[in-house]
């Protein structure tokens, strides 16, 4: 049954792969409120919006799959980043559909227990626009899409591209610019 959903999951990212991905969300708009379960360090773990802003810029990344290969390898990039994101006063949450079960497992192994992950619910992908869709069609899976949110609550940059490698390097620029560490 697992290897059939990985099949299907993967056949799913190549026919879209191609299409650009763009998110209606802009810079200067006004990020959703929400809160969501996930896991950090393999631990259940609750995130709240506008909690996490009262402490700093929130960098918001949607992916769409856990422990397929482009999200391990981002996952693995966000956390190898991590220190440099808490030393600019930022917190990084990624979000997808995954169960939590699933999501505790990947917050070790591909987070390396440096990050929360949390469970993207329908309500949140569409008031973030990030339904990945093959033929307008939903798959149930994410857009990879980035959104770097200031601390009054606006969206400051987004990065919406199949491609993870960017990601990091782009939120923590945006970021930096922010400025104001805890």
């Amino acid at each position: 049954m697992k290897l059939r959903n990985l099949v299907a999951a993967a056949a799913a990212f190549a026919f879209i792969a191609s299409a650009p991905a763009s998110a209606e969300l802009k810079a200067g708009a006004r990020a959703p409120d929400f809160a969501a379960k996930g896991a950090l360090a393999g631990k259940p773990f609750s995130f709240n919006l506008k909690d996490a802003l009262k402490r700093g810029p929130v960098v918001l990344y949607f992916y769409p799959k856990a422990f397929t290969q482009g999200c391990t390898l981002e996952a693995h990039a966000f956390a190898e980043a991590s220190d440099d994101f808490k030393a600019a006063g930022a917190t990084v949450i990624g979000m997808s559909n995954d169960k939590i079960e699933t999501l505790q497992k990947f917050s070790t192994e591909a987070c390396r227990d440096k990050f929360a992950v949390a469970a993207a619910t329908p309500q949140v992908i569409k008031s973030y626009d990030v339904a990945l869709k093959a033929v307008g069609i939903p798959t149930g899976l994410t857009k990879r899409t980035s959104y770097v949110i200031g601390r009054d609550g606006n969206i400051v940059m987004v990065h919406s591209e199949m491609d993870y490698r960017d990601h990091v390097k782009l939120t923590l620029a945006a970021v930096r610019k922010l400025g104001g560490a805890r």
